[in-house]
């Protein structure tokens, strides 16, 4: 992967400085209270936040689209759509530490608010994006990818890989790659084997102390697990269907 990145809109997420309520079930997710406490340094290019359920993935990723100014449940900055509110307000106890000038060209796609949020552009005025009921949920969020993702900007993805087969998901890693070579910085929550193997993409994994980089994606407790079940899946099936 191509080093010559163009932008690094985003250099460090840590605390506000407004009153945060730790007592809060978010804060006490260490994930995040680690990065309230000590922050998280990004790099540019594409950062994979891994982890089981529970970890803080998407709170994180949701925290940073709505600190940056993005519709949390997904669009741009002037996307005005909403459903039900169900989002934490860690976005308002982070800050973005970012790169002088403007701020760049971003985007925040969620896999659980697709559907409200093709409703919401096809309702726009001229909109170009009418198609996405008609087709499938991986390929209406492929074109999604497509039309609202390109060049140097700051793009989140919230577990994308739940709306894509694995020659789609193939695509997806494709496009990240792309991304990063025009300049792009790109934070995705996942649970993918197949994505967090991108060549030269910063892994952070959230567990139970915290969180931490991973050098080397063969490492993780998702691929273990993966490896482990296609290897023998009667090893855990005798167990769950006994």
């Amino acid at each position: 992967m191509s080093r010559g990145f163009a932008s690094h809109p985003v250099r460090r997420i840590e605390a506000s400085g407004e009153p945060i309520d730790r007592t809060a079930w978010w804060a006490r997710v260490p994930a995040i209270a680690s990065v309230l406490d000590h922050g998280l340094d990004l790099r540019p290019g594409v950062t994979f936040f891994v982890g089981e359920n529970g970890s803080g993935k998407s709170t994180l990723v949701e925290g940073i689209a709505a600190a940056y100014g993005l519709n949390p449940e997904g669009g741009s900055r002037g996307a005005q759509h909403s459903t039900r509110i169900t989002e934490s307000p860690l976005g308002d106890a982070l800050q973005l530490v970012r790169s002088p000038g403007g701020r760049a060209r971003a985007y925040f796609l969620r896999a659980e608010t697709m559907h409200g949020l093709y409703t919401y552009l096809e309702g726009l005025p001229k909109s170009p994006d009418t198609d996405l009921h008609d087709r499938s949920h991986g390929e209406g969020f492929l074109a999604l990818l497509e039309r609202k993702f390109g060049g140097a900007g700051f793009y989140l993805m919230d577990e994308p890989e739940s709306a894509l087969s694995f020659t789609s998901t193939l695509s997806l890693l494709g496009r990240l790659h792309d991304l990063a070579r025009q300049g792009a910085q790109v934070i995705v929550a996942t649970h993918s084997p197949l994505l967090v193997a991108l060549p030269g993409a910063h892994i952070v994994a959230l567990d139970a102390d915290g969180l931490h980089d991973v050098e080397d994606w063969r490492t993780l407790d998702l691929v273990a697990h993966w490896r482990a079940y296609l290897d023998n899946p009667d090893r855990y099936l005798r167990h769950l269907l006994a």
